[in-house]
């Protein structure tokens, strides 16, 4: 009885640690944003800072589930639990490195202004805070049904993706001098498109936390 309260004590550590994560990469992502669209390169500078404190989370997690595989020796979904705790983790601090892929698009773009209104980038980043957020929730309440919304909201990234790379492209023939900065914005874009993908990812672990099951949410 001891043992088992001593492992539900971690696995909710393990929970509240990919949930504090999880918000930690909302708000470098829509932190990353305002800072491009402002132009603030403080604001882009200090989201490089404080990634520090997202790899040290996910370097907890990795220690208390390695703790619990050597000394519980888990199995069934107990042992998912942990497996499923790496990989969101994982998936976690590639987004919160996206994130700063697109704060640092801020600091090399400083001196310069914007070559049109950002209106696609913005709303990709709306669209795919939500689903952090979502997927982590699914996570938390162990829900396949929001797990599996994640597809569906990738698919809404991805058309707006498509739009803004055909809009920039357009703006580039167009105005030539304006190839740099056009091309960082389509990275910009293309790092956003990434964290959606990787949210799916965090959707298709949780279907395999409960069922057991890992489905691809892409077909």
């Amino acid at each position: 009885m001891i043992r088992r309260k001593e492992f539900d004590k971690d696995l909710e550590e393990l929970r509240s640690l990919l949930q504090q994560m999880g918000e930690h990469v909302t708000d470098a992502l829509e932190g990353a944003i305002l800072a491009l669209q402002t132009l603030d390169t403080a604001r882009a500078q200090e989201i490089v800072k404080a990634d520090l404190r997202l790899n040290a989370m996910e370097d907890r997690i990795m220690e208390i589930g390695s703790r619990l595989i050597i000394t519980q020796q888990p199995v069934a979904k107990d042992l998912r639990r942990i497996i499923v705790a790496f990989k969101i983790s994982s998936d976690l601090e590639r987004m919160g490195d996206l994130a700063l892929d697109v704060a640092k698009v801020t600091m090399r773009v400083q001196g310069q202004q914007l070559i049109k209104p950002l209106v696609d980038i913005p709303r990709m980043a709306e669209v795919v805070t939500g689903m952090i957020t979502e997927a982590i929730q699914s996570y938390l309440d162990e829900n396949t049904d929001l797990a599996y919304k994640m597809a569906q909201d990738d698919d809404q990234v991805d058309h707006l993706y498509s739009g803004m790379i055909n809009e920039l492209y357009a703006f580039m023939v167009e105005k030539p001098e304006s190839l740099n900065q056009a091309m960082l914005l389509t990275l910009v874009g293309r790092y956003i498109e990434r964290i959606a993908d990787h949210a799916t990812n965090i959707g298709e672990s949780v279907v395999y936390l409960v069922t057991g099951k890992r489905p691809d949410l892409n077909q």
